[in-house]
């Protein structure tokens, strides 16, 4: 089965196809350009040279969130239309998870994804790798670093640190005398490939189904809920 991946979570964007054999090509760029100039651009190139069409995708994989409110957005509306458009199903995957895919292959170890949620906090989620499988040990979640590393203080076992967060995390957590690993610079950051891989053991759904997964509320409806409560209160003094 052939997927065609999208990753658009974080600062990084990345295009992948991958195959039964594993990673065909993936477009990867972390830059200042917006991904609603990248995204589609990296997918179009990458038909282009490995010579083939989307009739020869059988499934659109995109990364649904946690993570930038804009990036997750264009990501999803990314998959969607062109799932929409060439009538495949999509397979939407959390960031988190796809980012534990990088180290499937490590014993001995807590993978842990770490994302800068801002706020004092980081996405993050926890996983081990067993037999070939990543055993999920809690759900995507935002929390401060501070009780991550309180977490990391009862585990037997130490953490690998992977993601935009990670190397904010390391810092805090040597500070801390909490020993950890940080993830290679190549494999930290999220990537198309995780996702495509992460999509093999979820189950596609149509387009229509899929929505992104912020965690928590954006900025904007944040504001808006304190303006509201702020108005009600001065409205219940009068």
């Amino acid at each position: 089965m052939k997927i065609l991946a999208f990753e658009s979570s974080a600062k990084a964007a990345s295009v992948a196809i991958c195959g039964d054999d594993g990673l065909i090509a993936q477009y990867w760029q972390h830059s200042a350009l917006t991904h609603s100039r990248t995204l589609l651009a990296m997918a179009e190139d990458m038909f282009k040279n490995l010579e083939i069409t989307i009739d020869d995708i059988d499934a659109v994989a995109v990364a649904l969130g946690p993570g930038s409110f804009t990036g997750i957005r264009i990501g999803t509306a990314a998959a969607k239309g062109i799932a929409w458009g060439a009538d495949k199903p999509v397979c939407p995957v959390s960031t988190l998870l796809a980012m534990a895919h990088h180290f499937m292959d490590r014993g001995d170890i807590v993978i842990c994804p770490v994302m800068d949620a801002r706020r004092s906090q980081v996405y993050n989620a926890k996983f081990m790798p067993r037999q070939g499988e990543l055993v999920r040990l809690c759900e995507d979640r935002a929390i401060s670093v501070e009780q991550l590393i309180d977490e990391a203080k009862n585990d037997e076992k130490p953490y690998m640190l992977v993601g935009d967060g990670a190397v904010m995390c390391y810092n805090t957590f040597s500070e801390h005398g909490v020993f950890c690993h940080l993830a290679p610079e190549p494999l930290r950051l999220q990537s198309a490939w995780g996702v495509a891989a992460a999509a093999r053991n979820t189950a596609p759904q149509s387009a229509d189904d899929v929505e992104p997964n912020y965690i928590r509320l954006s900025q904007a409806e944040r504001e808006r809920l304190e303006r509201l409560a702020r108005q009600g209160s001065s409205k219940s003094v009068k």
